[in-house]
């Protein structure tokens, strides 16, 4: 198959399914209003509640919201071949994560912009509440260890890559005090911002073999180290100042790479290399996969199609940013589908390589050779990009080498194979961090919103002892796991943790509409692709358990999944007896409900 036709495919779905479902979601199901006052404005401080323009609440929603899942889970997924991850993206995004996403930003915005515990314990009950604050502080402590895992393996040694992700930082600030300074200068400011940026990649090769150079090779420790520093810095200072900025200049990084692959596509139009179902492994014992590709397709592909993290981004930073509420189906649903054809990208750049090449740069020459399988162009590409690339597990290594062999295929580009390897190495670490500095400062919220129930003004964000303690245990909880994991642990944690709390947000954004609607098919709107997804991922919990986790003695992911899986009961339980409740209401005639959330 040519890849040409799956990226003009999936591109005409993905826009028909935001004209037509989200604006059907958003007008019909959600009811957005522009008149209403939103907790950007109802309680802005210049920290954390600031009114946004509306690409800029998408620019940071979209960069937070996409890490390592719509780049590392399709590349990973294509060992069953592409088709079950390109059917997994297309309709999982537009039933699912699409949803999904606007939704609980959409129930945030309408809970003062409050995170999905709080939401959970209105909408829901007391019960609900608490099992979400605990299933988020576990999810969101694996999520931030997994995403930084791939960070890990593209920076060690890196000093090139390391310059470029570095120089970011201090380029945001700057453009977040100018954008503070002038906002009528948006355009001037990112313009300066994106040229910076480019120059730090144009220039970073130079400082190979300088004392800059040497100061910026870390070690897999020391980059272990320097991401939760960073993360804590970011989630600590006040938005507008390094998050929002980056996250801002980030997006167009992110989108503009993605549309350069996709146009670099068109004109070279590679043939999928990968066959469509790789049928020796669609029941399992994969060398990458363990699992059968139901249901660990639904799992490994996450963020490129639904999860659970995009909730607490939606219930976290982004609802405090929203201007106007009818921005909710740009920035939610559109960031979604705009993440999903992110997935598609990356299921083609891992495709377009020899199947051999693929599970080469994947696997130990042993395990590779025990496949009957010899590598093609592996070699050559080593070659060409001045690294050994056989043995690099995660995903990050094999995107980047397939979205560098399509850009160095057009005219003129074959003799910059190496720099178009670095740069998407870049690519993919600031897609990355983006989601870890987000992350981290949602995780800084929810520890406030949950431990604040006991001591109220840790509620205070406006208290600095509060903010400052908050970002220091959440960067030091996950860093820890960091440092001590390796992506064999975590991932598979991750994915698993991740889903079920995206089936738990369903299940609150299901009661929310059978609330506040009449119409109760609405809620099927949600209900239908929550039920697809907490039996996946309670299939493939208990698969994971029993035949990994258990076999491998690996007790403490046992005891972490047991406990995620048991806190999704117990979300699910309380919430079905809350269904049951609301459709007797609306039976028996009794209006839904009016008054400030509604």
């Amino acid at each position: 198959m040519n890849a040409l036709y799956l990226v003009i495919g999936a591109a005409c779905i993905l826009i028909l399914a935001y004209r037509f479902y989200g604006g059907f979601v958003a007008a019909k199901v959600l009811v957005l209003r522009g008149d209403r006052v939103t907790p950007a404005h109802e309680f802005e401080n210049g920290k954390d509640y600031v009114p946004m323009n509306k690409w800029i609440a998408f620019g940071h929603h979209f960069a937070a919201i996409a890490a390592a899942g719509p780049l590392v889970g399709p590349i990973l997924a294509a060992q069953f071949g592409f088709l079950p991850g390109t059917l997994w993206i297309l309709i999982g995004a537009v039933i699912g994560g699409a949803v999904h996403d606007m939704v609980v930003l959409f129930a945030s915005v309408r809970h003062q912009g409050r995170s999905l515990s709080d939401i959970a314990r209105e909408e829901i009950g007391p019960i609900a509440g608490i099992a979400v604050g605990l299933a988020i502080l576990f999810t969101i402590t694996i999520t931030m260890a997994g995403l930084s895992l791939v960070v890990v393996n593209a920076l060690k040694n890196n000093p090139w890559g390391t310059f470029c992700v570095g120089a970011t930082i201090p380029i945001a600030m700057v453009v977040g005090l100018l954008i503070k300074a002038r906002p009528d200068k948006l355009s001037w400011w990112t313009a300066l911002g994106m040229i910076a940026i480019v120059l730090a990649v144009v220039f970073g090769d130079e400082i190979k073999g300088t004392a800059l150079g040497s100061l910026l090779t870390l070690s897999e420790q020391g980059v272990k180290l320097a991401l939760p520093v960073y993360a804590f810095f970011a989630a600590a200072l006040p938005v507008w100042f390094l998050l929002a900025p980056r996250d801002y200049l980030s997006s167009y990084m992110k989108i503009g790479t993605i549309a350069a692959l996709a146009v670099g596509i068109i004109f070279v139009a590679p043939v999928m290399k990968m066959p469509a179902l790789m049928d020796q492994f669609l029941a399992g014992g994969g060398p990458i996969i363990k699992g059968p590709v139901w249901p660990f397709v639904s799992i490994t592909i996450a963020c490129g199609a639904i999860s659970g993290f995009h909730a607490l981004i939606g219930s976290g930073t982004t609802p405090k940013m929203i201007d106007n509420e009818k921005d909710i189906l740009l920035v939610g649903f559109g960031g979604m589908l705009v993440e999903a054809f992110v997935a598609i990208m990356a299921l083609i750049a891992a495709c377009v390589l020899d199947p051999a090449d693929y599970f080469g740069i994947a696997l130990k020459p042993e395990t590779l050779a025990a496949l009957h399988m010899t590598p093609v162009d592996l070699p050559l590409l080593s070659q060409m990009i001045g690294i050994d690339l056989t043995n690099r597990p995660g995903g990050a290594v094999t995107l980047a080498v397939g979205m560098a062999d399509i850009f160095r295929r057009l005219p003129g580009m074959g003799h910059l194979m190496s720099y178009w390897y670095n740069f998407a190495i870049l690519f993919e670490a600031v897609f990355i961090l983006t989601a870890i500095d987000a992350g981290t400062r949602v995780a800084r919220y929810i520890v406030q919103d949950y431990f604040g129930q006991v001591y109220p003004k840790l509620r205070d964000n406006n208290w600095l002892p509060g903010t400052v303690g908050a970002s220091l245990l959440v960067s030091v909880l996950w860093g820890y796991l960091l440092y001590g994991g390796d992506i064999a642990t975590v991932w598979p944690l991750f994915g698993v943790s991740n889903q079920l709390l995206a089936s738990i947000a369903l299940a609150i954004g299901t009661s929310l509409i059978l609330r506040r609607r009449t119409n109760l098919y609405y809620g099927l709107v949600t209900a239908v692709p929550m039920v697809y997804l907490f039996c996946s991922v309670m299939v493939a919990g208990y698969w994971t358990i029993v035949n990994q986790y258990l076999p491998q003695g690996k007790i403490l992911n046992v005891v972490l999944s047991l406990i995620m899986m048991g806190l999704s009961v117990v979300v699910m339980a309380d919430a079905t007896a809350k269904w049951v409740s609301l459709v007797r209401d609306r039976l028996a005639g009794k209006p839904p409900v009016v008054g400030q959330n509604a």
